[in-house]
């Protein structure tokens, strides 16, 4: 006689809560730095409009991706991100402006460098004359 191992269809054999785990850091900036090699896939989707525009690009292996553009003279909201996110600057200016409890800080974006956004707060300003576009994951 061959022994059922099929645990009654359970996905784990211990009864335990499977849960999908988020990506770390280093796959969101692979998905990124992919993204900023093809630009043929989105560049086309990029809009100048008066306001912000974000767009959904796609979601590879459980990690979404947008692409941003944002007008000059535009700035975020301060805000805090819930959750570990990377972006980088691909045209145009962009100036990240942190807020910390020793002060706060302006600085601006290197382009085609993968930034990492914790857990801090801070706002984006596009000081430039013309649009920025960015990506996200």
């Amino acid at each position: 006689m061959v022994p059922d191992l099929t645990m009654r269809g359970q996905d784990d054999p211990h009864g335990r809560t499977i849960t999908a785990r988020p990506p770390t850091v280093g796959q969101l900036a692979a998905r990124i730095h992919d993204l900023a090699a093809r630009p043929g896939g989105w560049w086309r989707l990029v809009g100048f409009d008066a306001v912000p525009v974000t767009i959904s690009l796609d979601e590879v292996d459980g990690v979404p991706a947008w692409l941003a553009t944002w007008p000059p003279g535009y700035r975020t909201t301060v805000h805090v991100h819930g959750k570990t996110r990377v972006s980088t600057l691909i045209a145009g200016e962009l100036a990240e402006v942190v807020i910390a409890p020793d002060g706060v800080t302006e600085r601006p974006l290197k382009a085609n460098r993968v930034r990492v956004h914790g857990s801090r707060t801070h706002a984006f300003t596009n000081p430039g004359p013309a649009y920025a576009v960015t990506l996200h994951a």
